[in-house]
């Protein structure tokens, strides 16, 4: 039976000081706002993706504003890139309190228009990393017997929308995969959530955003009407990831303006 959490105040109980955390997607949109605020609350964050000077620069941002921050750049559907940077947190930290599985691509378009090759792209980054991200994270979290892996999923993974199968697909497989880590790491004290936004305003958005038939579906498909900032999806992997969610596991938490409750 994993530990019962320390009764602490409850301001205290979001901040995540002294936690090291990996965001994986970390350049840009929505992880770097998940990186901003869980630096904001104390924790050392690792900032991950493909290109070394756009998470530099990153970097540099966060420690301007006093937060605890480094990149660590490779791509996320290489397994042995992956374990390199893991087996460098371990020596660099001995420790890995927080996963965030963030990293993902976009590509709409009907399933007859897909390539072998595309399909396998989009499941390789949006799936498979992410079971591959949380495989080595257990490995440093499982000896402390305490840790949390939260996956950024998306309303695709709930409800779906013509021309768009294989993101749709392969976010309702993270969900899947978040519920197993919830039931097979929950007994060993590692909890396992997913966040799921809605329609964003993320550059892999920009396109829809700027299409006025698609803006005024979402005005009248919301309850908010509005795109979410990606600043306002941090705050849930913030609660996540803290003492506050010490009893939240196998959890889908929706940050959709209400969408997956509208009719």
């Amino acid at each position: 039976m994993s530990q019962q959490p320390v009764s602490l105040p409850y301001l205290q109980q979001f901040s995540l000081s002294g936690k090291i955390a990996l965001i994986s997607g970390a350049s840009r949109d929505i992880g770097l706002e998940i990186a901003r605020a869980m630096a904001g609350c104390g924790a050392h964050v690792i900032l991950n993706g493909r290109d070394a000077t756009t998470l530099d620069a990153a970097a540099a941002e966060i420690r301007s504003m006093g937060g605890s921050v480094q990149s660590l750049a490779f791509d996320v559907t290489d397994t042995d890139a992956v374990k390199h940077a893991f087996a460098t947190i371990a020596q660099q930290h001995g420790r890995l309190d927080i996963l965030v599985n963030n990293a993902g691509v976009r590509n709409r378009k009907p399933l007859l228009e897909f390539s072998d090759a595309e399909i396998m792209a989009m499941l390789s980054t949006n799936l498979i990393a992410s079971y591959t991200l949380s495989r080595e994270a257990a490995r440093l979290m499982l000896p402390q017997r305490s840790g949390r892996l939260i996956t950024v999923t998306s309303i695709a993974g709930k409800v779906a929308r013509a021309g768009d199968a294989v993101y749709t697909g392969a976010k309702a497989g993270l969900t899947g995969m978040m519920r197993a880590l919830a039931a097979e790491y929950g007994p060993l004290g590692i909890t396992s959530n997913a966040i799921a936004p809605g329609g964003v305003a993320t550059a892999a958005n920009a396109a829809a955003i700027s299409d006025p038939k698609i803006n005024a579906h979402f005005a009248t498909r919301t309850p908010l009407g509005r795109w979410a900032q990606p600043q306002e999806i941090a705050g849930a992997a913030v609660f996540l990831a803290g003492s506050a969610a010490s009893y939240v596991n196998g959890h889908v938490l929706y940050v959709d303006g209400g969408m997956s409750i509208a009719m």
